[in-house]
């Protein structure tokens, strides 16, 4: 019987590379321009390393939600997931693709490191695994959209939106509440955003 005992460190900031992405993203999204930036690749380890891992830490199921707080292959909690940028591909590790919770491992992984994933790092042998280098998924590149407002003073939900961010990034007065005032349909559900949904500001 699997183990789920994935448990991760407070997520640390970026820095470099990091802070230069999102400088440049807030510039464009400041100018109202649409704007994709592309993440740098970094050192990573191969994929049979996160194979194995995800083996001990979920039983290699990569779509798990095990109810006790950690979700996916590599049993991610929220707080490490949405820090270390994994909101970009979808709201928790669970609904990802496989490569897109190793692309959010691998962040983790040069911060933290293999203590990371402490007991199952070591069980597993993936501690002295030599790093590769890699890029983003070929399927779903490593990528950051953002979306300028629509010219009717809307704004179309991007993959991995959520109200308050994007009551914040644009500068809605009043917050998330705001914005489910003047679109009635989310009154019942305000969590359940759909990717390309058109919402008034």
């Amino acid at each position: 019987m699997a183990r789920y005992r994935g448990r991760h460190r407070a997520p640390a900031r970026f820095d470099g590379a990091g802070r230069a992405i999102a400088r440049t993203a807030l510039a464009g999204a400041v100018a109202g321009v649409p704007l994709v930036v592309a993440a740098p690749a970094a050192s990573a380890a191969p994929d049979s390393a996160w194979d194995r891992l995800a083996q001990c830490e979920s039983g290699g199921r990569w779509d798990i939600n095990t109810g006790n707080g950690y979700h996916g292959g590599l049993q991610f909690s929220p707080t490490t997931w949405r820090g270390f940028g994994g909101g970009e591909f979808a709201p928790v590790a669970y609904q990802a693709s496989r490569a897109e919770q190793i692309v959010v491992a691998e962040r983790v992984l040069a911060v933290q490191g293999w203590n990371a994933w402490p007991s199952c790092s070591r069980q597993t042998g993936v501690r002295g695994e030599a790093p590769s280098q890699r890029s983003a998924p070929a399927a779903e590149p490593e990528r950051v959209r953002l979306s300028a407002p629509t010219t009717d003073g809307g704004y179309v939900v991007q993959r991995g939106d959520t109200l308050s961010r994007i009551a914040s990034a644009q500068g809605v007065a009043g917050g998330w509440q705001a914005i489910v005032e003047k679109n009635p349909g989310l009154a019942a559900n305000p969590n359940m955003i759909r990717e390309g949904q058109r919402l008034s500001l």
